[in-house]
């Protein structure tokens, strides 16, 4: 019989308690909150950091260690995050998809309504022979870089007229935003407007009210939008919206409500008020799209659909 190789050491009990401790030192140490469920759904493992990123009360900490949810189910602690962000019901769908495919990964950023940004990386557990073990979360405050890619850095990214993202900018931020898209099958909308009868608007009032329709178009449009979108001036009366994570339906109801309001605006003239509305169009990146312009290509042909049916209206392309 020939003889087999055999390991010369056998891990001890001590050599797993030393990886144990590494581990958890490591887990400890990192900068990410981090959130280990297994295949049932109970926490085996979580830092402080992840407590304190998503500032979860001492109520929610009675598990297994003292100031842990360690061992407990991780529905209250789901329930309580769901609370924290704005889209509940989006942030819960994916959750759960997420939880019934363990072969999916993830990558997003969740928008909270304490007015900070989360950006969450998810990966499934596998034992060597690759049985469905759990899932670990990370989360990473990233609002001081979302607050800082939301404006424009310098001026070449800026509109002078408007003060809001220009072309250049836009298409910096979509085109990194449709790789993320692509490699994370998030899903990613544009919307491209324009200013109804604008020509007219200039011609009877002047190019200094004109100027101040953009102006107010753009006041509106930030007051509305979140934070992680994208809202630009490309060109003369043309404004785009680039929004992450965003499908075309719920897409669709945040630029009907934007165009609401812009219809409903009032400008304020030397001689009286100005009335002014927008027809917008919208479209989802599609798994077929090989570059961004495809999809703001649909979102344009939707717009000029908007203008043939009446303008100061929304309409899509899917």
């Amino acid at each position: 019989m020939k003889k087999q190789n055999m390991p010369s050491k056998l891990p001890s009990a001590s050599d797993y308690e030393l990886q144990h401790t590494l581990l958890n030192a490591i887990i400890d140490a990192s900068p990410e909150g981090i959130l280990v469920v297994d295949e049932h759904g109970t926490i085996i493992s979580h830092n402080q950091q992840f407590v304190e990123i998503w500032r979860i009360p001492s109520v929610h900490l009675r598990g297994a260690e003292p100031g842990t949810a360690i061992g407990v189910n991780d529905n209250p602690i789901l329930t309580y995050a769901t609370e924290q962000v704005k889209d509940e019901q989006a942030f819960l769908a994916r959750v759960k998809k997420l939880y019934d495919n363990p072969y999916l990964k993830d990558h997003c950023k969740i928008e909270l309504k304490d007015g900070r940004t989360l950006e969450r990386h998810s990966s499934v557990l596998r034992n060597n022979d690759g049985v469905y073990l759990g899932r670990v979360w990370f989360f990473c405050d990233v609002s001081p870089q979302e607050k800082a890619e939301s404006t424009p850095r310098d001026m070449e990214n800026q509109d002078s007229l408007t003060g809001v993202s220009n072309r250049k900018y836009f298409f910096e931020r979509a085109n990194q935003a449709f790789s993320r898209s692509k490699r994370y099958s998030n899903p990613l909308s544009i919307a491209e407007f324009d200013i109804d009868n604008f020509k007219q608007i200039n011609d009877q009032n002047g190019h200094a009210v004109g100027d101040e329709v953009l102006k107010s178009l753009c006041n509106i449009s930030h007051r509305l939008l979140r934070a992680t979108d994208i809202f630009a001036r490309l060109g003369g009366e043309k404004f785009a919206v680039l929004l992450h994570d965003t499908n075309l339906e719920k897409a669709t109801v945040i630029v009907e409500g934007l165009r609401q309001a812009i219809a409903d605006s009032k400008l304020s003239l030397s001689n009286g008020e100005l009335n002014f509305t927008v027809s917008i169009g919208v479209a989802m990146l599609k798994p077929t799209d090989t570059c961004i312009e495809s999809c703001l290509e649909r979102a344009e042909r939707a717009k000029y659909k908007a203008k043939q049916n009446g303008r100061n209206r929304v309409e899509i392309e899917a």
